[in-house]
């Protein structure tokens, strides 16, 4: 009887939703026209370049990496200095978002690491972009930039030994099963060691160089690299074609005629690279029929992480322009960002004039919280808000301009870039409701206090 009146009261809950519908209203036909704007520049700026090499390295992980290595090197037994340190600073190699880091965080999770090790990689991930950092150093000021780099190394450390703390039952009960395990030369295939890190590599460095942000400056190493990043992404794509064919046996013929479409695209449309990195990527999938047993794996491990990912994904992303609109919107999801201005302020006076308050009334106890809940809220809303890598600067420069105080905006520097809505609902289906929860609640806590206390360091 239970399951019977909870479905008649998802019946009544969707009727109602659907009898109220604010149809007419322009905010909401605005919001919904958001969703869809998001999600397309989602599709065109993410899937191909970011997603795409994401799950193929995610798949890889679960082939070609043995259970022994991850269990030494982030398992429940591993030595927490090392296991940490790795994970801590993995942003400044892996140039992800809060959504391309997730293929990878499930693939280190499901081959055996420990909970603290893979949540301090998931949180570093997308926080400790090294680009990201150095033009929020130069784009929101010194303090700032150098804030969010020690938070971020910080946090992911912090945040991954409370998890294994607050699940330290769990842990040691997946301590108990595993056996003592060692890493010899070779990996579970027989592949040596280095033959595994070059491909690895390869991938990787497709998706780092696929992915470089444009700097602001137009001289300086990082505009190089950024004036060079289709030629490096070629370069590393080349690595990879000769290590499917040195290490795999993939025949050399299957390879030129599997990169030929992908290098005529490149010269036909030199403006469009998008259009011959995909035409490489299916060219990639298409390798993986002609290289036996272990390729086989490899796309069919690449095929079930995309099928779990990639639905709650676009879910997610869908909902965040609704909520807070897509990244060409100045207003226009269903929360107007007036609102968003006046509640992260340096004081409540813009808030209790919207209220239509005068200019003069002034409540001592909103003073009193106000530094509590403009960070608390700052942290939860970038938790919310999905920030594509070097989004958030721009984001912020404006809400600043527009009177935000500087501990709201380090509070949401710290949240925004590791959480987002979409990010949430796929480490729920990976680590369930209680930790998701549990990790969520960390991150905006954690950055609530570190906003409070630096504006008040910046303030006095």
């Amino acid at each position: 009887m239970n399951k019977q009146l909870k479905i008649l009261l998802g019946f009544m809950v969707g009727f109602l939703a659907l009898y109220f519908l604010p149809i007419d209203a322009p905010r909401f036909q605005s919001a919904i026209i958001e969703a869809f704007k998001l999600s397309k520049w989602y599709a065109r700026e993410h899937v191909l370049l970011c997603l795409v090499p994401a799950f193929f390295i995610a798949g890889a992980i679960g082939v070609f990496i043995s259970q022994n290595a991850v269990m030494k090197y982030f398992g429940p037994k591993a030595k927490k200095w090392l296991a940490y340190s790795v994970a801590s600073v993995s942003g400044t190699i892996l140039a992800v978002c809060s959504c391309t880091v997730l293929p990878l965080f499930g693939g280190i999770y499901m081959r055996g690491a420990g909970l603290g090790p893979a949540i301090a990689f998931l949180y570093s991930g997308p926080a400790i972009n090294v680009l990201a950092i150095v033009l929020t150093a130069r784009v929101l000021g010194a303090p700032l930039g150098i804030a969010r780099a020690v938070g971020a190394i910080v946090f992911s450390v912090v945040i991954g030994l409370l998890m294994h703390l607050i699940f330290l039952k769990e842990e040691r009960e997946k301590a108990a099963q595993v056996q003592e395990v060692f890493l010899g030369d070779d990996d579970e295939a027989g592949r040596p060691l280095w033959q595994v890190g070059l491909y690895f590599l390869s991938m990787v460095g497709i998706l780092v160089f696929a992915n470089w942000g444009k700097p602001m400056e137009t001289s300086g190493v990082w505009f190089v690299l950024f004036k060079f990043k289709w030629m490096l992404t070629g370069l590393f794509s080349l690595v990879l074609g000769a290590c499917l064919w040195r290490f795999f046996k993939v025949r050399l013929i299957w390879i030129a005629l599997a990169a030929l479409p992908a290098l005529a695209l490149a010269f036909a449309f030199p403006g469009h690279p998008v259009i011959a990195f995909a035409a490489g990527s299916a060219g990639l999938v298409s390798l993986t029929f002609f290289g036996g047993a272990e390729l086989r794996d490899w796309r069919d491990q690449t095929w079930g992480f995309a099928k779990q990912i990639l639905p709650l994904l676009f879910m997610g992303v869908l909902a965040a322009g609704f909520f807070l609109g897509s990244p060409e919107s100045t207003d226009a999801g269903i929360v107007p960002n007036g609102w968003i201005q006046a509640l992260v302020g340096d004081s409540p006076g813009t808030l209790l004039s919207m209220l239509g308050y005068p200019v003069d009334v002034h409540f001592q106890w909103l003073e009193t919280v106000w530094p509590l809940w403009t960070n608390l809220f700052a942290s939860v809303a970038g938790a919310l808000m999905y920030f594509a890598t070097l989004t958030e600067v721009p984001i912020l420069r404006g809400l600043l301009d527009s009177g935000m105080g500087q501990g709201p905006a380090l509070a949401l520097l710290l949240a925004g870039p590791a959480l987002s809505l979409p990010n949430m609902l796929v480490i729920n289906s990976i680590l369930g409701p209680k930790k998701t929860l549990t990790f969520v609640g960390l991150v905006v806590a954690m950055a609530t206090v570190t906003g409070m206390i630096f504006g008040a360091i910046m303030a006095g």
